[in-house]
């Protein structure tokens, strides 16, 4: 049997928080900008900055709890305790951003600032080393294919959830539409989100058992050159590149399908179409990773994003009552969405594993550390500068949109998104391994950890020694 194979309830035990973390940042991204600048009454642009200037503060959070992580000794590992504690204390700060004060005398603007910045603190402090655990669980090319597919399955699984949970609250509890049904609604949100990010957290922390790091491969120092050492793993770079300015544009619609569905095609099946997206994402998963295991991940992953950036332009040409054409255009995009995230993910481990032939460390923390401020600074470019744009166009709540900030829209939503994939296919291109190269290198490894010298699989001029 191969040692580097999980179980099944293993990759399920890992991929669960991913489930429920999802939960938590779709409100986020989608319903609660819309809650806070039409219901609370935060300006649209004075939000969109906050936002933007929160994930700055993660450039700086994410890679220090990285390394911390990296660093961190304890009976029960490196990671696990982050996810215990990371855990609770995003239940906590997500039900205070839910729940603002119904007092118009309070300073929402300030209560939005300080419980964002709370949350995404507590983000990262369950996230980075959360997915810094995936790396660690096997070194199995394929099999860490399969193993982020079911993390990333049960990350759209949990967004879809997401999606539908708004109006599954509204109804039960019958909330209804007003300011107050609104705030309603967004409290027993909470209370039901609240709950599950624990327990999977939990869950996950009993039945993971980490990899033992041997004292001598634990973690390089967080000394300059240690920094710098990065720079000189090109795939990594390339990687990193490309992700990064994809996520941008990926997270433009996000943000603002709701205002995209609503004032563009002046329909009120936001849900509906979220839940296409999600659900075509989940189904055709399997098929991308089966795919990857033939042909390879690079391959796989430029297609996936090949098909989801064709079919998504054409969205741009769409009005008032183009429901059914959105709705196909949604499903055919959402083809390659689950590849999407799940493929550079498993690609990650593969470009961390070449640092540790180059270093002779783990440095998982470190990584997803950066990993997740180019995800997170993605992100606020995407929030920040999509809600700039619509407040400097002139978009008012609740009242019908003049041409401009419906065209701001429809360029915003669509044309910047595809803009994006584009120059990162070009980007990602040049990635470099591909099977055999990632099995040079785990030999490499091996042999460095034997005290042998080691010839660089990308660079078979430079001799890597222990």
């Amino acid at each position: 049997m191969n040692p580097n194979r999980l179980p099944w309830p293993t990759k399920v035990a890992y991929g669960l928080p991913a489930f429920a973390l999802a939960v938590v940042g779709i409100p986020v991204y989608v319903y609660i900008p819309k809650f806070y600048s039409d219901v609370v009454g935060i300006d649209i642009a004075v939000m969109g900055l906050i936002l933007l200037a929160v994930r700055v503060f993660d450039a700086v959070s994410d890679p220090l709890i990285g390394v911390l992580s990296d660093h961190t000794r304890t009976r029960f590992g490196r990671r696990r305790p982050y996810v215990l504690i990371g855990g609770c204390a995003v239940a906590l700060a997500m039900y205070m951003l839910f729940t603002p004060p119904g007092n118009p005398s309070e300073n929402h603007t300030v209560w939005f600032g300080v419980w964002l910045f709370v949350l995404f603190l507590c983000w990262t402090i369950v996230t980075v080393p959360y997915e810094s655990l995936g790396p660690e669980l096997t070194f199995d090319y394929n099999e860490r294919t399969a193993l982020f597919a079911v993390r990333d399955g049960l990350l759209i699984a949990g967004t879809l959830f997401a999606a539908i949970s708004p109006a599954v609250i509204g109804a039960i509890f019958a909330t209804g539409a007003s300011p107050d049904g609104e705030r309603r609604k967004f409290f027993w949100l909470a209370v039901c989100y609240a709950p599950l990010i624990i327990g999977t957290c939990v869950w996950c922390t009993y039945r993971i058992r980490e990899l033992n790091v041997l004292p001598r491969a634990a973690a390089a120092s967080p000394t300059l050159k240690g920094w710098r050492s990065i720079g000189a793993n090109r795939p990594f770079m390339i990687l990193l590149a490309a992700y990064t300015i994809s996520a941008i544009g990926s997270n433009l619609p996000a943000t603002l399908i709701l205002y995209y569905v609503e004032y563009v095609l002046q329909s009120t099946r936001a849900d509906l179409f979220l839940i296409l997206y999600f659900v075509t994402g989940i189904l055709f998963l399997p098929a991308w990773i089966k795919y990857a295991n033939r042909y390879g991940k690079k391959p796989a992953w430029l297609l996936s994003m090949a098909i989801n950036t064709g079919v998504f332009l054409g969205v741009f040409f769409l009005g008032p009552g183009d429901e059914w054409i959105y709705g196909v255009l949604v499903v055919g995009s959402g083809l390659g969405f689950g590849a999407t995230l799940a493929l550079p993910s498993a690609i990650q481990a593969d470009v961390i594993d070449y640092d540790e032939l180059l270093t002779g460390s783990r440095r998982e923390g470190l990584y997803i550390g950066i990993w997740s401020v180019a995800k997170k600074l993605a992100a606020a470019i995407g929030v920040g500068t999509a809600l700039a744009f619509m407040g400097s166009a002139g978009y008012e709540p609740n009242r019908v949109q003049p041409e401009n900030v419906v065209l701001t829209l429809r360029v915003l939503y669509a044309l910047v998104p595809c803009l994006c994939s584009i120059v990162a296919l070009g980007v990602a291109f040049a990635y470099p391994l591909d099977a055999s190269v990632h099995r040079a290198i785990r030999d490499g490894v091996a042999r460095r950890q034997r005290g042998e010298s080691v010839k660089d699989p990308l660079r078979p001029e430079r001799l890597i020694v222990p």
